[in-house]
């Protein structure tokens, strides 16, 4: 079993996010403070911090044709998890910087992919490969 990850990350509006990230990723809220929240991110811990002087990045990276989010951070689902969470994200009416699409199509790596920010501007991107064992395959 693979350990989970620990992920802090700085926010200016803690409240917003808070719901971002409850309501609309459907992240089990943990521990909290007036000034962080723990979540249950897809079982890993992630924790909002608030930080009301904080400026994400603007920068991206040429993949693809797409201009990926750099930095960004997010999680493998199951092929079947995660175009269900894409159509949730759909109807919950989320803003793609990549909207959801396949990469390397009937080759080794195939994978799906997708990348959105949060309310603050921190990128995340999910992803599923056809064939987990694919993963780290080249």
């Amino acid at each position: 079993m693979v350990q989970p990850f620990h992920l802090a990350i700085p926010v200016k509006n803690l409240e917003k996010c808070r719901d971002f990230y409850r309501e609309i990723l459907g992240c089990e809220e943990g521990r909290s403070t007036e000034n962080w929240v723990d979540f249950n991110f897809f079982g890993h811990q992630l924790v909002i911090h608030q930080k009301e002087d904080y400026e994400p990045q603007r920068i991206s990276n040429a993949v693809d044709g797409h201009n990926v989010p750099v930095p960004h951070f997010g999680v493998v689902l199951t092929w079947k998890d995660f175009h269900d969470f894409s159509e949730r994200l759909f109807a919950k009416n989320i803003t793609f910087e990549i909207s959801p699409y396949i990469r390397f199509k009937g080759k080794v790596g195939e994978q799906a992919t997708m990348f959105f920010k949060d309310p603050e501007g921190n990128a995340l991107e999910f992803k599923a490969f056809k064939d987990i064992g694919q993963l780290f395959a080249k």
